[in-house]
């Protein structure tokens, strides 16, 4: 059974067996019946009563598997639980009222026997016949100190959690021929500038960082690298942990996570729905602007009126983005492709106005509503340029966790010229700290840009 699906077993069937201890203690003490004068306060209360028992089994440890190993372990935690639910179940039946205070005392008590050894006889039961098993993290370990050795010993100690310790890295060259090539049984596999080749050597998971002075080294290279998709979490120093939150231990290490999804599936899912809302209505409001924009454009620079170009999306998938054409015709048959700059000889007045006041933009309303766009998003790049600057650029790739954006924060920022370095700086800075209020702020400044003309040219 995985981790998770032992959780989420855990949390119904305690839920049900809890309110199956009440039901049999009542048949037991009224002799098979269930009076309405004292059974109803029970019914009354049930779901209350029930939500007690799981929060004292979850402030116990009964959902974290990593408890279950020892027997004696869940007997302990299960009692605990059992009886702090019970304490509550008076408190919470004194404080309803007279009326629910019938709730009878010696059914509670009844209940809790039958309560601890359900809990507990389940438990012992299933983990007999199937035990969790654990998905298994491949771990490097930065560093060749008293902790890093620890923490590593401490995991090796775990193997039964899935962890699987392939070995140490050096802080730098001088540190690595100052260690022997293997600790406590540990491999010291190189340094830390070459984390990202042993990663991808080694089939690495998970990265520990515990020398600070390489943490930086290895976000640049490594967590923001193409090698691999791999969690990094780092032994935070003191000064860390006014700044970020501790997410777990190892033994009594603690441990932060440096590298963690962009978003949650709520914000995604609210986004989408954001999305595609307002970009149908901004159709419908906007479409004197469209047609005007579209009859300006042919009659200036006659036919065609809007272009569509593949651009790269979430995921490095490839879609086509829609806008209205702002260059001369055949704007790069003789030079292929080129990024935008200040002054392009290949925009025509029309165009530098539209763009300008971002209005060549508009048609990817109708990318935001086929779900290929947000409205607010790194800009979605063209494969050309993409490949490019996945090679010359570390960390590039990143921005392609998320949905581009018709705006972001990049473009409020800056220009059309902004260095692509820059940009991914603009664009990184969002994705990771992206939240409601920020979007509506982007788009509020991108109102204030389309508004004054600041920051396209």
């Amino acid at each position: 059974m995985s981790r998770g699906r032992f959780i989420a077993l855990s949390v119904v069937l305690d839920a049900v067996l809890v309110n199956v201890g009440f039901l049999l203690a009542y048949l037991l003490r009224f002799g098979g019946h269930l009076p309405e004068f004292n059974f109803q306060p029970y019914l009354s209360l049930a779901p209350i009563l029930t939500a007690a028992f799981l929060g004292a089994g979850y402030i116990y440890g009964l959902y974290e598997p990593e408890r279950t190993e020892n027997p004696w372990a869940v007997v302990r935690a299960v009692l605990l639980s059992v009886t702090v639910g019970s304490l509550l179940t008076f408190a919470i039946a004194f404080v309803a009222g007279t009326h629910f205070f019938s709730l009878s005392r010696l059914v509670i008590g009844i209940a809790w026997a039958l309560q601890n050894m359900l809990l507990a006889g389940w438990r012992m039961s299933l983990l007999r016949v199937t035990p969790i098993r654990w998905p298994q993290q491949r771990v490097l370990v930065i560093g060749v100190g008293g902790v890093a050795v620890e923490l590593a010993t401490e995991m090796r100690r775990r193997e039964g959690w899935g962890y699987r310790v392939v070995g140490l890295l050096a802080r730098d060259e001088h540190e690595r021929i100052s260690s022997p090539g293997e600790i406590s049984g540990f491999p010291v596999l190189g340094t830390a500038s070459e984390a990202a080749a042993v990663v991808a050597a080694e089939r690495v998971d998970r990265v520990i960082v515990v020398s600070p002075v390489a943490l930086r080294e290895l976000v640049e290279n490594l967590a923001l690298s193409d090698e691999a998709d791999v969690r990094v979490d780092v032994v935070p120093e003191l000064y860390e942990v006014f700044i970020g939150t501790v997410d777990n231990l190892i033994g009594d290490i603690p441990l932060m996570e440096i590298t963690r999804r962009t978003v949650p599936p709520w914000y995604a899912a609210t986004k989408r729905v954001a999305d595609f809302v307002s970009a149908l209505a901004l159709l419908v409001v906007l479409s004197p602007v469209l047609l005007l924009a579209a009859l300006a454009i042919l009659v200036s620079m006659g036919r065609p009126v809007t272009f569509s170009q593949e651009r790269v999306g979430k995921d490095m998938k490839p879609f086509r983005v829609h806008k209205f054409r702002t260059m001369v015709r055949d704007a790069e048959k003789d030079t292929g492709p080129v990024l935008a700059a200040d002054d392009d000889a290949r925009i025509t007045p029309l165009g530098r106005f539209l763009r300008t006041f971002r209005i060549d933009e508009l048609p990817q309303l109708l990318n935001i509503l086929a779900g290929e766009m947000s409205f607010v998003g790194p800009r979605p790049e063209r494969g050309f340029f993409v490949e490019r600057f996945a090679r010359d650029i570390p960390g590039y790739r990143e921005r392609f966790r998320v949905k581009p954006g018709a705006t972001g924060l990049a473009q409020v920022s800056g220009s059309y010229a902004t260095t692509p370095e820059r940009k991914l700086k603009y664009d990184l800075i969002y994705m990771y700290h992206q939240n409601l209020l920020m979007d509506v702020q982007i788009l509020v400044e991108t109102l204030r840009v389309v508004l004054t003309g600041r920051g396209a040219r």
